[in-house]
């Protein structure tokens, strides 16, 4: 099956109930797949089969329309994201050469582009907006292993890297996700992220594909996402760690009882932050996900399960998940090793960008660096590429950065490696504080020192007052390390 495939047969059993809510504006089953076929045949027209659509348009109605219309047209969407600079476009779109670019920026237009003036404009205005003026035939839904998806994360070199995917690793992900969390038809999914972060596209897929009703927002605005979980009393929640805690203290002392699923994906939890959680969401389970662009799902971490707090969960569903070294020999349990998954969610391969992907047999791995423990629960310990290299011994930040985060100080915390002449590397520890604290580097020293080597603790340490965040939600370290390199950020705690 395709990814739009059981849309036409939801328009056919339930009409003219909702499938589609973008805040203030809302779409029933019928006009959706009536809409998505008409822009199917636009596509159809201007792209050659095997080609490929370029959206470079902010999260709204037009963008997702576009990209299910893309992937029911049989031809590959590429989700450009609207916060590049226009170089980084650009360039981007001379690598991929879509036959197709649809823009919002006047400023890349020519050749092959069509602007969409307005591009929050409503769902039945999308088409007629693009030149659309009659209803098209119902396309055949394209092969399942055709490629429908060009998603964008970092690359080391700091051009995106786009990564591809087949219908087939989103429809086995909806099928074991099935598995995992029973989403069906009476649920209600608020997803309100951009649909640059795959995690929200896969929401917006899955729940589609489930028959449910898909809230979307279009931009993050935690006071807008308490209002719509209580209005559309939403039932799943699908957000990154940092935008659950933006909601929770936007809800204030509000009870949201409908609520039966919160999934958590992009960032572990921090540990022992949960209660909040269920304060305002008393009837919900929580879960969060463990994967990668170029895998999808690894592990599910469920509340109720029993996983440890610093793990990232079992396999999940479909997946196997195995240790191995570089050259991909298995390594017995308990001790660490390159995190490998084989599973059908696996994406085809790269459009463009830098690759550092390990390959053994039908498993890979993206250098997450971790170990199973005896009940099979993973746990990480970094990734491959922040490894630290500090008087001869491999040191992962993301060990440090999860220790330090848990002094009730501290509400974030990045580690660095810098020049140093007798060690090879030093350890920096930027710091962000709640406000109105205070708190010396011997006191945070001192509070490491209870569950790290001393080798592992830094020396240096300074306060960040404005944190940086990624689109995802994730910390920029490399928004960090220039600030810190450039004298930006300077040693000391105030």
């Amino acid at each position: 099956m395709s990814i739009t495939a059981a849309l036409s047969q939801y328009a056919a059993r339930t009409p003219e109930r909702d499938a589609l809510v973008f805040e203030d504006e809302r779409i029933c089953w019928r006009l959706l797949d009536h809409e998505i076929n008409r822009l199917a045949g636009f596509i159809v027209a201007a792209a050659p089969a095997g080609g490929s659509v370029a959206l470079h348009l902010p999260t709204g109605p037009a963008l997702a329309l576009l990209f299910l219309a893309v992937a029911r047209a049989g031809r590959e969407a590429q989700v450009f994201d609207p916060d590049w600079p226009i170089e980084m476009t650009r360039a981007i779109k001379a690598r991929l050469s879509p036959d197709l670019l649809v823009s919002f920026d006047a400023g890349l237009s020519g050749g092959n582009a069509v602007i969409l003036a307005d591009p929050t404009i409503p769902f039945l205005q999308v088409a007629s907006s693009l030149g659309v003026v009659t209803a098209a035939p119902a396309c055949t839904e394209p092969d399942a292993l055709l490629p429908f998806y060009v998603g964008f994360t970092s690359g080391s070199t700091g051009i995106p890297k786009g990564y591809r995917r087949h219908h087939h690793s989103w429809t086995e992900s909806s099928r074991h996700d099935a598995v995992e969390f029973g989403i069906n038809a009476d649920d209600v999914i608020v997803a309100p992220g951009t649909l640059t972060h795959s995690l929200f596209l896969y929401a917006l897929v899955h729940g589609l594909n489930a028959g449910a009703r898909v809230i979307l927002c279009r931009r993050f605005r935690p006071e807008a996402v308490v209002r719509l979980i209580e209005a559309e009393r939403a039932t799943v929640l699908y957000g990154v760690p940092t935008q659950l805690q933006l909601t929770v203290k936007a809800a204030g002392d509000a009870v949201l009882g409908s609520m039966r699923w919160i999934l958590s994906s992009g960032a572990k939890w921090p540990v022992g932050e949960r209660a909040p959680l269920q304060r305002l969401f008393p009837n919900a389970r929580f879960a969060e996900f463990y994967g990668a662009s170029e895998t999808g799902f690894m592990t599910v971490a469920k509340a109720d399960e029993g996983a440890p707090e610093n793990s990232v969960g079992r396999s999940f569903s479909g997946a196997v998940v195995t240790i191995r070294s570089r050259a991909g020999r298995p390594i017995p349990q308990g001790k660490t090793g390159y995190v490998f998954v084989e599973s059908p969610f696996l994406f085809m391969n790269y459009a463009c960008g830098d690759a550092d992907l390990l390959r053994h047999g039908e498993a890979i791995s993206v250098g997450d660096i971790g170990f199973l423990d005896p009940q099979g629960f993973l746990h990480l310990v970094g990734r491959a590429s922040r490894k630290i290299v500090t008087s001869g011994k491999n040191v992962y930040p993301e060990e440090i950065e999860r220790v330090i985060e848990r002094h009730p100080m501290v509400t974030a915390a990045a580690v660095l490696g810098a020049p140093d002449r007798s060690r090879g590397e030093r350890l920096i520890a930027l710091v962000q504080l709640h406000a109105d604290a205070v708190v010396t580097g011997a006191e945070l020293i001192a509070y490491q020192r209870k569950a790290l080597p001393l080798y592992k603790v830094p020396r240096v340490y300074a306060s960040v007052e404005e944190w940086p965040l990624t689109r995802s939600g994730k910390t920029d370290f490399e928004r960090l390390r220039h600030a810190w390199i450039t004298g930006a950020i300077t040693a000391g705690l105030p």
